[in-house]
């Protein structure tokens, strides 16, 4: 088992100084609704940490919860683009250093920009990827406001 002084989000969540839970799946999580199920939460409440390419070695982060489908136009439009792409596993792990499925947008290797669904802030308390494999990092919504730009709504 994975320690909590050794899971990346943590770490950077400890540094910022926000509250935050460590939550360990007891076995492999294979969907969205099991993880969900386990935390004792909505689908809603479970945050998925979307890595998109809009320029050569150019990426941003999109925080979205629940199952919602990201509208590729509304997004487009918001960053000003013509063109973005979703990042290939290897440039997920490239940029991000985690794996898909338990990226995090705290304890990244490099800044990053982080935009954040408004519907993520209606929730009290989410859960998001810890940067390792079946655990997550339970905390309130209101600590995603700060650094990052909301967004009314991706979807």
């Amino acid at each position: 088992m994975t320690k909590v002084d050794t899971l990346p989000a943590s770490l950077a969540l400890e540094k910022l100084g926000i509250s935050h839970k460590v939550f360990h799946h007891e076995n492999p999580v294979t969907s969205f609704e099991q993880a969900a199920r386990e935390r004792g939460q909505r689908a809603s409440q479970v945050v998925r940490s979307i890595l998109f390419r809009i320029a050569e070695d150019e990426f941003v982060m999109v925080l979205i919860g629940g199952l919602a489908q990201i509208s590729w136009k509304i997004m487009r439009k918001h960053l000003g683009l013509s063109r973005i792409t979703m990042a290939t596993e290897e440039e997920v792990f490239a940029v991000t250093g985690f794996r898909v499925g338990a990226v995090s947008p705290f304890g990244l290797p490099t800044p990053l920009r982080v935009l954040v669904d408004e519907n993520v802030l209606k929730e009290d308390e989410i859960s998001i990827g810890s940067g390792i494999r079946n655990t997550a990092i339970i905390l309130k919504s209101a600590d995603l406001r700060q650094p990052w730009e909301t967004r009314k709504s991706f979807y």
